[in-house]
Parts: C-alpha cells; sequence; structure tokens
C-alpha cells in the first residue's frame, strides 16, 4: 500500500533539505499508528508566517499566524477510521485525508524555543496535523484533548 503524499513550498527556499523526507515518515508513522489500510492522499504546503496568516486569515477568519493548520476533507472519528465515511479520488481510488500547512519560521523558532530541534518540530506538527485530519480535536480541556495528546505521545515515541 503506497499513500500518495504531495508536499509544496509557497515560497522558494523553505524548509530544509530533509523536510520533506521528514513529513512523509511521520505522516506514514502515524497512518500506521492509526491501523489505515487503504492508500490516503494527503498534501502539504509549506510557507511562512505572512503566508499561513493570509491562510488562516480567508479560511478561518483568524486574522493570525500559526505553526500548522489542518483541513480535513471528513468527518471521522477519533480511532475508528472509517473509509467508507471519506471522499475517494475516482481516478486513483485514493482515500483524500486532507491538507496542512506547515509555517517553516514558527517551526524553526518552537524547535529551538523547546530545545528539541526542528526535525523533530516538523515530525510533530505533522503529527498533529494528521491526527486532525482522522478527527482528533483539542479544542475544549477535556477528554478529546487528553486523548489527542495521548496519541500524539504515542506515535512520537514521548514518555
Amino acid at each position: 500500500m503506497e499513500h500518495e503524499i504531495y508536499i509544496s513550498r509557497e515560497k522558494t527556499g523553505l524548509g530544509h533539505n530533509n523536510s520533506a523526507a521528514l513529513i512523509k515518515k511521520a505522516i506514514k508513522m502515524t497512518l500506521a499508528a492509526e491501523k489505515i489500510n487503504v492508500p490516503c492522499l494527503i498534501s502539504v504546503m509549506l510557507t511562512d508566517d505572512e503566508g499561513i496568516r493570509a491562510v488562516n486569515r480567508d479560511f478561518r477568519g483568524v486574522d493570525s499566524a500559526t505553526d500548522v493548520l489542518s483541513f480535513p476533507l471528513n468527518e471521522l472519528k477519533p480511532g475508528e477510521f472509517d473509509p467508507s465515511a471519506c471522499e475517494k479520488d475516482l481516478d486513483t481510488g485514493l482515500m483524500l485525508l486532507g491538507d496542512m500547512v506547515i509555517s517553516v519560521p514558527r517551526c524553526e523558532r518552537q524547535g529551538e524555543e523547546f530545545g528539541h530541534g526542528y526535525e523533530r518540530e516538523i515530525q510533530y506538527l505533522t503529527v498533529h496535523s494528521i491526527l486532525h485530519l482522522l478527527g482528533y480535536d483539542h479544542m475544549d480541556e477535556g477528554e478529546m484533548k487528553k486523548q489527542m495528546r495521548s496519541r500524539e505521545k504515542d506515535i512520537m515515541g514521548d514518555e
């Protein structure tokens, strides 16, 4: 089974040489951890703070930059992936999970601020975003947030 992962850079020079490989690894790791056994399609756009602010403003009505945005195409239940509930590409048969946007400069700053570096931060943001595409959320401070944080830790191998 081969997932299709499209990574684009909004502007040249964004990201490190290994950004695409790190993102793909994190996506595949998350899908495997969630026991997704059908080929999926995901697109990722790398941008800067200005670019993610524009996307956030245009699509969510929030006029501020952030680290990552997720745009799920399906309404899924966390931990209960159901291919029949997913949009499907009629030409390829791939399950369309959605899109993510990552601010590379924010990722670099956060990696430094948290003391674990760019590579770990971009993988964490990718895992976080894929979980959103799979129905996980953290908008409240209750069980949903605990569930999502627990999955992030499990997938990232954190204690």
